[in-house]
């Protein structure tokens, strides 16, 4: 088909297919319709327009891409994750803030260490109690790296056929080195847990054994985080296969403050921040005390009124009441 000034295009048949492959996801056939394009421009005398888009297909982003989309697509053990959460966002204590910094930081010059001889910090332990800023902080670097974030699932990836984990879990680490990503092991005491605690000596031995292998081997330019509240149960070996082992702590003080401010900054809170409210919140983590905000918001919207200590405190003991019911 023809256009002012001799410039050609597609057919509105190819132009059709490649709109349902996209919608479609069909990667492969999106993939060959414009290769067929391409073949067409040149057969029609316009060499540079077909090496326009064959460069397009084949570039190294786009070859990614597919990895990505066959990668999450194949494996449902796998899922990726996508959050706007910034590093400002994450209320830690210092040291943790400090040790996510020097990750980030060496990653973003990882070629300048590895031409010295030496690899920047890409496996971490993530170790404290639920509600605390693990995942988050997964996140973040993502984020802050501008990778791709990539959560799996141990409750998906063990399964009850012989071998087919052992399958699983190799094509994971296949894509940790294909695809430079963030890769989250959540829940990780399902498969990290200590050898000699295990009644079954068969396949979760293996499992771990293989995934001790697969870390300890890992040369990737991905970052590796594992996660757990459970750490007193982990196998001894996996420690000395991260690079660092980062605790996390329900917060004090100065970090409720912090969260109570940055979720609450549109609201006059001299009336909140003191020491009463200091005691009530003193136990509970930091997604309690973010969920108490967020609840304290809505009601301020949906009643509209000015928050108040009463209000909160509201809220943050409907938090402690949960906590109550699972001790029944």
């Amino acid at each position: 088909m023809a256009l002012k000034g001799g410039v050609t295009m597609a057919t509105i048949e190819q132009i059709k297919a490649l709109i349902k492959m996209h919608f479609e996801n069909n990667d492969d056939k999106f993939r060959t319709i414009a290769l067929q394009i391409a073949a067409h421009e040149a057969k029609i005398g316009h060499p540079s327009s077909a090496r326009d888009i064959k460069n397009l297909v084949q570039s190294p982003k786009y070859e990614v891409s597919r990895k990505i989309l066959k990668f999450t697509g194949n494996n449902e053990a796998v899922e990726r994750k996508c959050s706007i959460e910034t590093f400002d966002q994450l209320v830690v204590a210092d040291i943790l803030e400090e040790n996510i910094g020097r990750l980030i930081n060496e990653y973003r010059k990882k070629e300048l260490l590895r031409k010295n001889g030496l690899k920047n910090r890409s496996k971490i332990l993530c170790i404290g109690d639920p509600g605390t800023g693990k995942t988050m902080t997964a996140t973040v670097i993502s984020n802050e790296l501008s990778l791709p974030l990539y959560v799996i699932q141990i409750e998906k990836l063990i399964t009850k056929y012989m071998g087919e984990t052992s399958v699983k879990l190799k094509q994971v680490f296949d894509n940790i080195y294909e695809i430079p990503g963030v890769y989250l092991f959540d829940e990780f005491d399902a498969i990290g847990s200590d050898r000699s605690l295990d009644n079954d000596v068969g396949e979760m031995r293996r499992i771990l054994n293989s995934f001790l292998q697969y870390i300890e081997n890992d040369d990737s330019n991905s970052i590796i985080i594992a996660a757990t509240n459970n750490p007193k149960i982990l196998d001894r070996a996996l420690f000395r296969r991260f690079d660092d082992v980062w605790k996390y702590k329900i917060p004090d003080q100065e970090q409720i403050t912090r969260l109570i401010k940055m979720k609450l900054s549109d609201f006059d809170l001299k009336d909140i921040l003191n020491k009463k409210t200091f005691e009530v919140a003193d136990g509970l983590n930091h997604a309690d005390i973010v969920k108490a905000c967020e609840e304290t918001i809505k009601y301020s919207i949906l009643e509209q009124t000015q928050i108040n200590q009463d209000i909160f405190l509201h809220y943050i003991e409907d938090r402690k009441a949960l906590y109550k019911y699972k001790e029944a």
